[in-house]
């Protein structure tokens, strides 16, 4: 079954819209980063493929009613801030599922705490917009999602592998965070593979 992200004409192109407006926003509001040299760096900072167990059960969402696997792509952005002991990157990701079950693309930020010994920390947070159901009682295979734009929260533990590649394990939860009804919410646990630029 080919991969599709089937979002429909109008709702598709002002979300993707919104989205990229929100990652363009953030980006401009951070300093540009400057080398060791004076150059300046790369605008990629990382790209990350995963892939993901779609719709975990007994998780943030509870049981899972949809199944497949989620191919996973993300991208963060060179541009950052310091902050406790970390650093917070715009981000702008894809997860596409092999099933035809809920999809998204979702933009935000993510912070990152790298420790000498290689181990590393995400927490990230941001807008997500999906091509699943809003509220649909026959589709009694499918997560109600309540709202086409959701909340993304997602935390990550991994090690650098060598300077440009990381492992990590990857915990996602997307939902309208209580501001539509029904909010069943969604949960993917995964691996990804980092490249650093």
């Amino acid at each position: 079954m080919p991969l599709t992200l089937n979002l429909g004409e109008n709702v598709f192109h002002p979300m993707l819209r919104l989205c990229l407006g929100f990652l363009a926003t953030l980006i401009a509001l951070l300093p540009p980063q400057q080398a060791h040299s004076g150059e300046r760096q790369p605008w990629l900072h990382e790209i990350r493929l995963g892939l993901l167990d779609h719709d975990t059960d007994n998780l943030w969402s509870g049981a899972g009613r949809e199944d497949g696997l989620d191919l996973n792509v993300e991208l963060a952005f060179s541009p950052h801030l310091v902050l406790w002991h970390g650093q917070i990157r715009p981000n702008l990701g894809l997860s596409v599922n092999d099933r035809g079950n809920t999809s998204k693309i979702y933009v935000g930020g993510v912070w990152q705490h790298l420790w000498r010994n290689g181990l590393i920390f995400d927490l990230g947070a941001g807008l997500a917009v999906h091509d699943g159901e809003i509220e649909d009682p026959q589709a009694i295979d499918r997560k109600q999602m309540g709202s086409r734009v959701l909340v993304r929260f997602a935390a990550e533990i991994g090690y650098a592998l060598t300077a440009h590649n990381r492992l990590l394990l990857l915990f996602d939860h997307v939902s309208n965070g209580y501001t539509a009804d029904p909010n069943e919410g969604l949960d993917t646990v995964g691996i990804r593979y980092g490249y650093l630029f």
